[in-house]
């Protein structure tokens, strides 16, 4: 019905950059707030950003301000950008969306598969 694919992961140096994406689509009525997770090994997941449809977004502490969510609805998209990553940044960023099917129905979560982010030198 309804899928999220995630992209832009990779290996980045300390200091580096990197922009995710992650693209909904399917039988989509209407896309509520959309975020990003993350899960290193060993540990649970843990919410990073939020971004609302409406352009209101929040953060993790541990990224506020290196890391900056956005979202295109027009194209049921959201992204991620990432910058000065630290080490501790490593891990699969997965997405999520509160999904609309149909009018007036309530909204689903939704989740992707993740990426591989790897920050190391």
């Amino acid at each position: 019905q309804v899928q999220l694919v995630e992209s832009g992961g990779g290996l980045v140096q300390p200091g580096g950059s990197l922009r995710l994406s992650c693209a909904a689509s399917g039988s989509i009525f209407s896309i509520g707030p959309m975020g990003w997770y993350r899960q290193a090994p060993g540990e649970e997941r843990e919410w990073v950003a939020t971004a609302t449809s409406g352009g209101n977004t929040n953060y993790a502490d541990s990224v506020k301000g290196r890391f900056t969510i956005s979202r295109d609805n027009a194209k049921n998209t959201v992204y991620l950008q990432m910058n000065s990553v630290k080490p501790e940044d490593t891990a699969v960023y997965t997405c999520n969306a509160g999904v609309r099917l149909t009018t007036g129905t309530l909204s689903i979560p939704f989740w992707g598969r993740g990426t591989q982010v790897t920050v190391s030198s």
